[in-house]
């Protein structure tokens, strides 16, 4: 059958493939298998329950709020990985669910789940928990202590031991009282603006969740009538110096005495001592946070009314250390100066008399000025005035210095060469850093990578990175510095050898030119296997003439430790730099062991002999003096030339200088980091060479 319309014959493939496997269906498609929204009693087992079709061992994400929480592939061979704060509760079934296993208050929260599988999309759900747990002693408590006919409010506030509200309801008299200008529900309180003697009666108080109710009760009586009070504050001031006491007096005329209470940001203050009964309150050790309104409340029992008077309190605080100053760039002629002198009481007020004598702000000014040469290397001030002190900052802007750029080398997961410069000019505007390659500008790209001091490049092939000369420009509104990077093929630019006492072990360290790119480093050995007789091994001398790698360094390691040598063996070192693939040209080769010069009895026999040996060549040198004088046809001495298949012409060395590796041997960066030891080197120091004169 032929389909004429190509949207139906998209609806016919789809139709098809739901017949398929379930890896090849159209997309990945997730959906509760149960409510989103869950209550639950503390201790119980919830599940928050999903399915999915449309692929085949998605990848999954459960998020507690926006912490992951869960990570699993299912079907994975692997276990869920479960933060492990919530291992002892979280599970994960088969099919993607969350199980919560004796749940606990802190689980209340929102979840999401994503899953995702390449190729066939992704797809979130989201779900609530709420944890409940039942009521337990319930209480009421009021602020203050009594209600006052005439004061500002009066609050109910409950609270329980153990137990989560999902609703409260406040009666009077049973009578529900909803929030209006006399009542205000909030949360766990029950205010009464300006309470009056009508609101003396019975308050019930109702609680209740999905698991639990609790009901508590209150009789409140509201108290009216003294004279207005008195206030006297001891000593007398405009203001006081955070750290020292004051001592706050309130009298009210009344029959009887009227008890006084004093309040300070909505609450009650208690002296916890006789002094407060008669209104004196006394405040020690007096802090910023105390700066404010007092309100003096006296209370007459008899008449059950009360009165109210306030006095307010300023504490002045130092401001901490001294001054800051900075300076920046703000748009492309403005300098931006700013000045602050944070945490005082109150704030002080700094200003830049040099830039502009009308120009002040309490704790933090900022001036804008047009940037000139003038102001280069200029100390700017900023005085900053408090009541208790006074401060001053200096500020210089200058144009950008010269400076030295930061390479860093390295090798991305893609198996990339990671070449990252940075560059800065340590100068206030901080300047602005920008790129050229060669004479183009470099912007971010596939193979480049741009963030406020730093360019990296990737790429697989290390001649890229040789084609082109990179210049660094540190910019600010003052002036520029410019900086060129010239990058480097993988080169040694020195390297050395240590030996301990025992000629068992050696310690080679290297060195690297500062802009050769290095990513890795072969140490190769020619000379016996380590640790090895070869007094029966015929393929001794066939491997101990040939370099091979016995070590393989990252590309920050600067020295490798050779352990079980033969000290009466000869070997022979040398390092090979690598970036990723491609190798530079090797280190010097450096050689240890016998073969390194005569032993010291060899060179006493030397030494003994060599008189003897002059004598003996007196006797045929004077013969052959004679024969070459009568000899008129004196051939002239031929000498073989000398051939060496081993030297190198300079062409040769440099087509070599960059060369990739090959063979069995290939090392992967990517795949393994090669085993790195740390050591202290040998203290040991070998001996000066010894000149040797042999007398053929």
């Amino acid at each position: 059958m032929t389909l004429k319309n190509s949207g139906l014959s998209g609806v016919w493939i789809c139709a098809v493939l739901s017949l398929l496997p379930q890896g090849s269906l159209c997309q990945l498609k997730l959906t509760a298998a149960g409510p989103v929204h869950n209550s639950a009693l503390v201790g119980d087992t919830v599940t928050l329950a999903v399915s999915y079709r449309g692929a085949t061992n998605p990848a999954l994400i459960w998020k507690k709020g926006s912490v992951p929480v869960v990570t699993w592939t299912i079907d994975s061979s692997t276990p869920p990985d479960i933060a492990p704060s919530m291992a002892n509760v979280l599970r994960v079934s088969a099919n993607g669910s969350l199980l919560f296993e004796n749940v606990t208050l802190d689980y209340t929260s929102s979840y999401s789940v994503e899953m995702t599988k390449s190729g066939q999309g992704s797809a979130t759900l989201n779900f609530t928990l709420t944890v409940y747990e039942k009521f337990e002693n319930v209480t009421l408590s009021s602020q203050p202590d009594s209600a006052v006919e005439g004061s500002e409010r009066f609050t109910l506030r409950f609270a329980t031991a153990r137990g989560v509200v999902q609703e409260n309801k406040w009666f009077f008299n049973d009578t529900e009282i909803q929030s209006n200008s006399h009542y205000s529900v909030i949360q766990t309180s029950l205010v009464i603006h300006t309470p009056n003697r009508t609101d003396t009666g019975l308050y019930t108080l109702t609680l209740r969740n999905p698991f639990s109710s609790a009901t508590v009760h209150a009789i409140i009586t509201v108290l009216y009538g003294p004279d207005e009070p008195v206030l006297t504050l001891s000593p007398a001031q405009p203001f006081y110096v955070s750290g020292t006491s004051l001592h706050l007096s309130c009298r009210a005329e009344g029959l009887p005495p009227p008890a006084v209470t004093w309040m300070f940001g909505g609450k009650t203050l208690n002296n916890n001592n006789n002094d407060n009964a008669k209104g004196v309150l006394n405040l020690t050790d007096v802090q910023t946070s105390q700066d404010g309104v007092y309100t003096c409340s006296a209370l007459n029992g008899q008449t059950s009314t009360s009165r109210q008077k306030n006095v307010t309190i300023k504490v002045y605080k130092r401001p901490k250390g001294s001054p800051v100053c900075s300076v920046r760039s703000l748009s492309d002629v403005h300098l931006q100066y700013e000045c602050s002198w944070p945490g005082g009481a109150p704030e002080a007020v700094v200003t830049f008399p040099g830039l502009s004598n009308s120009s002040r702000a309490p704790g933090r000014l900022s001036l804008n000025v047009t940037a000139t040469d003038s102001l280069s290397g200029t100390p700017v001030s900023c005085t900053a005035s408090h009541p208790l002190q006074q401060g001053m900052c200096n500020i210089t802007a200058s144009a950008p210095i010269p400076f030295l750029p930061f390479l860093t080398f390295g090798v991305d997961l893609k198996g990339k060469i990671r070449v990252t410069m940075s560059c800065l000019s340590a100068v206030l505007p901080t300047p602005v850093v920008s790129w050229l390659r060669g004479t183009e500008a470099v912007s971010n790209g596939p193979m480049t990578s741009i963030s406020s001091t730093q360019l990296t490049i990737l790429d697989y092939n290390i001649s890229t990175f040789l084609l082109h000369n990179y210049t660094c420009s540190c910019r600010n509104l003052l002036g520029v510095q410019k900086r060129q990077i010239q990058l480097l093929a993988p080169a040694i630019s020195d390297s050395s050898l240590f030996t301990n006492q025992e000629g068992t072990v050696v310690t080679l360290t290297w060195e690297v030119p500062p802009t050769s790119i290095v990513t890795g480093f072969d140490v190769q050995m020619q000379g016996p296997d380590l640790g090895r007789s070869y007094r029966n091994d015929s393929r001794g001398t066939s491997r101990s003439n040939v370099f091979r790698t016995i070590q393989q360094k990252l590309g920050s390691a600067r020295s490798a430790d050779i352990l079980s040598l033969d000290p009466k063996k000869t070997y022979k070192f040398r390092i090979v730099p690598k970036a990723r693939l491609a190798e530079g040209e090797p280190s010097k080769v450096i050689q240890v062991g016998p073969g390194e010069g005569l032993s010291k009895s060899a060179i006493a026999g030397i030494a003994a002999g060599i008189p003897a040996a002059i004598i003996l060549l007196l006797v045929p040198m004077g013969l052959i003096f004679l024969l070459i004088y009568k000899n008129d046809d004196n051939d002239q001495a031929r000498y073989p030339a000398t051939t060496d298949k081993g030297m190198k012409t300079k062409a040769e060395l440099a087509s070599n200088n960059i060369r990739m590796a090959g063979g069995q041997n290939t090392y992967h960066y990517l795949d393994q980091v090669p085993s790195e030891r740390s050591m202290d080197l040998p203290t040991f120091v070998p001996p000066p060479p010894v000149r040797v004169a042999t007398t053929v």
